[in-house]
């Protein structure tokens, strides 16, 4: 018999697997079909920040903004071993000027026409005091206004920055966030199918049938769903329109995203925010220890089906923007890596990728005799919120749901206080002496209190197995493909972790035959 289920989910990114972990957790049977690795697209090549979008302001979005405020800390207290507070530092000129066309820069325009685009010390004062106080912080501390003449936030810019505001926002591990809201959906009966693309759906009773294809052997199954949830991302209008065949108009406006990873650029664990003069801001960001972090761009991308790169022209914006900031500017020569992802926003006409709102629509659609929900748009920190949403229009469908549970519940290896990761840090080495403090700092940053059982019983490195390089062990190995359904070698370096910054192209290609060889005979021993 087919397998059936109350709800099938199109997409395994942070959108697909923060519904199926909501919709688990309320008793409903789900199952989330996602093409390639979970959480491989735009949900891993994200700016990694949980903040509330300042520059939203800017736009009156108020309610995007405080709702984005509110769950920065509901989240932190979720996830303290991939979620961190962050200060953030924005250097202010009184000569800098902004060629802008958000709601706010066209009326100080028409009521202070001699500022010429520039933009106010109040009005920055202003935005931060708001956003200090719209979401009612709890952990994190509020703004406060830096001489950089004084101390190391100044020692990486040009001397012409005298003063800067400082507030706070949090980083994430965002492919990290989306493989724990998939486990934490597993554990209460989700099926994750990875690989698994969806060819065909059809409405049969009132239901769906479904036609999955593994897109690695070509091998088909179907199954059955009482409804389904296009959380697609960027490929949220062709399964609307594609696969569903439905005549609904909901749009999606696909925005590139692009960054690049330079050589460390300056010695503190802060965070700059940037303002250019095409009123554009980029973030600098303290990254994976060794290296700097620095974006985003906003491009239209006009293809889904194009893997988004940083273009040429995107890392020269990106240099260009940042090098009005350093006293000793960057060139090519010092990016070691680029990234890009394509953000499903929703199409609400707005005159540049820039402008396109980051808020989310939900739109319930029965037009075939059988209920489908599609998400378009919404931002990594709102997840939860757009789960809970999402979840209110799946109890149209099934009326007898429990209430919202996930606010406060944490992630796997999150069961402990935001305050408690050094201490986590110096448990794990105690318990492992073979484990060094950084080695031992990336496993609590990335698996929390499940590091002790992925190390489990190992006594001595020698029990951690072949050593691939830059601390990846084959202990570590196994458990990601046993636990957080990692097959290729790409999973576990770039998205498990970003390891593929430490190792070279040889080391990849042997963890990624080893990983294919272990594949081959888990397969072969359930074949017999």
């Amino acid at each position: 018999m087919e397998p059936r289920f109350d709800l099938l989910v199109i997409g395994g990114g942070i959108n697909g697997c923060g519904i199926a972990r909501d919709a688990a957790g309320r008793g409903l049977s789900v199952a989330v079909a996602e093409m390639n690795d979970i959480g491989s697209a735009t949900s891993s090549a994200s700016t990694k920040l949980f903040h509330g979008g300042l520059r939203y302001l800017e736009y009156f979005e108020f309610r995007l903004v405080r709702e984005s405020l509110i769950e920065r800390e509901i989240l932190l207290k979720a996830m303290p071993h991939i979620s961190w507070p962050m200060r953030f530092v924005l250097p202010y000129h009184k000569s800098m000027r902004f060629d802008s066309t958000t709601p706010t820069s066209k009326l100080l325009n028409v009521m202070m026409p001699w500022m010429k685009g520039r933009r106010p010390a109040w009005l920055i004062r202003l935005g931060l005091f708001l956003y200090d106080h719209l979401g009612g912080r709890e952990l994190l501390p509020g703004t406060s206004r830096r001489n950089l003449r004084d101390g190391p936030e100044g020692a990486p810019l040009n001397a012409k920055f005298e003063h800067a505001y400082e507030y706070s926002d949090c980083w994430v591990e965002d492919s990290r966030l989306v493989i724990l809201n998939a486990r934490d959906a597993e554990e209460r009966g989700a099926k994750i199918l990875p690989r698994q693309k969806v060819v065909s759906a059809d409405p049969v009773d009132g239901g769906w049938r479904v036609t999955l294809e593994n897109t690695a052997t070509g091998a088909s199954e179907t199954i059955t769903a009482r409804m389904v949830v296009n959380a697609a991302g960027p490929w949220v209008g062709d399964v609307l329109r594609g696969t569903l065949k439905s005549n609904q108009q909901g749009g999606v406006r696909l925005v590139r995203g692009s960054h690049i990873v330079t050589k460390r650029l300056y010695d503190h664990d802060k965070c700059y925010f940037f303002q250019g003069t095409d009123g554009r801001i980029i973030f600098a960001i303290p990254y994976e220890t060794d290296f700097t972090l620095i974006g985003t761009t906003d491009a239209d991308h006009d293809d889904a089906g194009k893997a988004p790169e940083c273009t040429a022209e995107e890392q020269s914006y990106l240099i260009d923007f940042i090098n009005q900031y350093l006293a000793e500017p960057i060139s090519d020569a010092d990016v070691v890596w680029t990234y890009s992802g394509v953000r499903p926003l929703y199409d609400d006409g707005a005159s540049s990728a820039t402008a396109a709102t980051r808020d989310y629509v939900l739109e319930l659609d029965q037009s075939r005799g059988a209920p489908a929900l599609n998400v378009f748009g919404g931002k990594i920190t709102t997840y939860r919120k757009l789960a809970e949403s999402a979840l209110e229009e799946i109890g149209k469908v099934f009326p007898d749901l429990s209430q919202p549970w996930t606010a406060g519940v944490p992630l796997p290896g999150g069961d402990f206080p935001v305050s408690g990761v050094d201490q986590l840090i110096q448990d794990v080495r105690a318990a492992y002496p073979f484990v060094s403090a950084r080695w031992a700092q990336r496993l609590v940053r990335a698996y929390g209190t499940d590091a002790k059982d992925m190390l489990s019983d190992a006594q001595s490195l020698t029990d951690m197995g072949e050593d691939f390089g830059a601390s990846l062990t084959e202990k570590e190995v196994r458990w990601l493909m046993k636990n957080e359904y990692a097959q290729r070698a790409d999973d576990v370096v770039w998205r498990r972790s970003k390891l593929g910054l430490l190792m070279n192209k040889d080391q990849i290609a042997h963890l990624d035959e080893w990983m294919q060889d272990v594949l081959t005979s888990q397969q072969t021993a359930a074949a017999e």
